[in-house]
């Protein structure tokens, strides 16, 4: 789909959800306000009979997020965490894997190009687990500071907002 078109489509929603995968933490998993956003489409049954349905909206990589600049007033990135998994495991149809020779980089591209989309002072929640990648590498990877967030958990909630462009 062309990038006008795109925008059309969804002009009237204002959350990005850039990396949806299976929709696991939204109570609506059809919110009518929401982009849903990821690199691929998946349907899989996992070993213990459940289906996992990876459907996004829009097919794109957070790397280069398919929108305009200003266009949503909250974006949701909770990016894969994993850099160790086996091609065809239950973790990696579920979550995704970060590239391990690349990911302080795709990190950071992705949490440019969320703010990017954002609109002046929009907010950016981010979801990070620290099983294989610690949240302090994490921060030293990208160019932001969180505002607030789970300082202690393994599963980290943080909230980052867009800085408001000077004229």
């Amino acid at each position: 789909m062309k990038r006008l078109e795109r925008m059309r489509k969804y002009s009237d929603k204002y959350i990005l959800d850039a990396c949806c995968g299976p929709r696991m933490f939204w109570f609506d998993k059809s919110n009518k306000n929401t982009v849903f956003m990821d690199n691929r489409t998946l349907e899989d049954t996992l070993c213990d009979g459940r289906t996992l349905s990876v459907n996004p909206d829009v097919i794109g990589d957070f790397r280069n997020i398919p929108f305009d600049d200003n266009t949503f007033k909250l974006v949701v990135f909770d990016p894969p965490h994993l850099i160790h998994a086996g091609e065809n495991s239950w973790l990696a149809k579920k979550y995704g894997v970060l590239d391990i020779n690349t990911w302080k980089k795709d990190l950071k591209q992705g949490f440019q190009e969320c703010m990017r989309v954002l609109e002046d002072c929009g907010v950016l929640i981010f979801k990070w687990s620290d099983e294989q990648i610690k949240f302090g590498e994490i921060l030293k990877a990208i160019d932001y500071k969180p505002l607030f967030g789970d300082k202690r958990g393994k599963t980290r909630w943080t909230v980052f907002m867009k800085e408001k462009e000077n004229d």
